[in-house]
């Protein structure tokens, strides 16, 4: 799940593969080159790591001994409210394909890193330790995912009797303060929440849908700090000499020292009653 450090996420894991994982071959450059930094790009923000968390919390109500899987989970900055159900007897499962990302996952024993996609969990191409799970859990991560009917339907087939699927992510159109053409490429990229809940309800599961609102407010010169890092996946796209353009095109359209905007999440959960 993707400001601040919470507790849990402060401590780096030594490094190395996790256990019981295959090497995948994967493409994951951008986020090789964002791990060491993910964290730090949240440090000054660290409202919105408990707002998000405890929103997490909030909507999914795990109880102890729950068997969780947060797929996506990067380096488990949003897993700080979770832990609390956690025990190292039924561990969350941090699933992520980059290995840079799970390196960096706090070296607690209620964490069990999972190199994989949501596609290969879901097809059971990669062995997880659950045979049934409580709650999946997608934090802004559904995105990466090519086959979204397929994967839900796989992964709702895995849940134990009232499990559930926790989906947080954006809407295609974002108020970001961001130059253009990125805006263009992200909504071009971005699945639709009201689709990602139809492929929901046709995997069988009930839902429930609605957004939730954060306002942020962020130094002009630390906002283009994040954009310079790519620290959007949309961004990596663009050459450095394009983000170069699109920084001078943010300079010009904000000449405002900080700048605000609301974010926007879709949480769309499906419930296997």
């Amino acid at each position: 799940m993707s400001a601040g450090r919470c507790d849990a996420a402060s401590r780096p894991r030594a490094g190395g593969r996790p256990k019981g994982s295959r090497v995948i071959d994967v493409t994951d450059e951008h986020y090789q080159r964002i791990a060491e930094t993910y964290e730090r790009n949240w440090a000054d923000r660290p409202e919105y790591v408990v707002w998000m968390a405890d929103r997490i919390m909030s909507w999914l109500r795990p109880s102890p001994g729950d068997r969780i899987a947060d797929i996506g989970s990067g380096t488990g900055l949003f897993l700080s409210k979770l832990l609390d159900a956690a025990s190292p007897q039924t561990p969350i499962l941090c699933v992520d394909p980059s290995q840079h990302m799970l390196d960096l996952l706090p070296d607690d024993a209620r964490l069990s890193p999972v190199r994989a996609t949501a596609e290969q969990i879901a097809s059971g191409e990669v062995p997880i330790r659950y045979d049934q799970v409580d709650a999946f859990v997608f934090k802004e991560a559904i995105h990466h995912v090519k086959d979204i009917p397929g994967t839900l339907r796989g992964l709702a087939a895995r849940l134990a009797p009232g499990g559930r699927i926790l989906i947080v992510t954006l809407p295609p159109r974002l108020e970001y303060p961001l130059f253009p053409e990125a805006l263009d490429r992200f909504a071009a990229n971005q699945p639709d929440p009201a689709d990602i809940a139809g492929a929901m309800r046709a995997a069988g599961l009930r839902t429930e849908h609605r957004f939730e609102e954060y306002a942020v407010t962020i130094d002009r010169e630390q906002w283009i700090g994040l954009v310079r890092n790519q620290w959007m996946s949309v961004l990596s796209t663009f050459s450095p000499e394009e983000i170069e353009e699109g920084v001078e095109t943010i300079r010009l359209r904000h000449p405002e020292h900080e700048l605000s905007y609301t974010d926007r999440f879709a949480f769309i959960q499906g419930f296997n009653d």
